[in-house]
């Protein structure tokens, strides 16, 4: 079993369909991985097409199968709303070590409701130095 670091780079989202019909929404997103939730700011008055550019890290190992990304909406005396959300198989991203920002379809049941932006990269903890220190097993460097 592989154990490692998933660094999530959530980009942006376009085309979301627009929950607040007076005004622009204020998109923000909620990334679960397994037990892991992380949350994004919100992208005040951002509307159907927010930008992050924010950065989410997670401790994974190779059993965490996918990434979910919830897109809500934030409203301010009532319930947030629910936009959509993004399923993100991670089993390519063990073989290949990072996914360059690619865009994936946000969904509301089976819904087609905007798409969100987001580059993947997984660095493999390595079993054998961890706790042990920078030198171990090495010669120091003489000055």
């Amino acid at each position: 079993m592989v154990h490692g670091t998933l660094e999530v780079l959530l980009v942006g989202a376009k085309g979301l369909e627009n929950t607040d019909y007076l005004c622009n929404m204020d998109p923000y997103a909620v990334l679960k991985c397994r037990s892991q939730e992380q949350r994004s700011s919100i992208a005040s008055g951002k509307g159907s097409n927010p930008e992050w550019n924010e950065s989410f890290v997670f401790t994974v190992s190779d059993q965490a199968a996918e990434l979910v990304i919830k897109l809500m909406d934030s409203d301010s005396g009532t319930a947030d709303d629910f936009v959509g959300e993004a399923t993100i198989p991670l089993e390519a991203l063990y073989t290949e070590g990072s996914i360059p920002p690619t865009v994936y379809n946000v969904v509301k049941g089976e819904h087609y409701c905007g798409e969100i932006k987001v580059g993947l990269t997984f660095i493999p903890e390595d079993v054998r130095t961890r706790g042990l220190p920078e030198d171990f097993g090495g010669w120091k460097q003489s000055h």
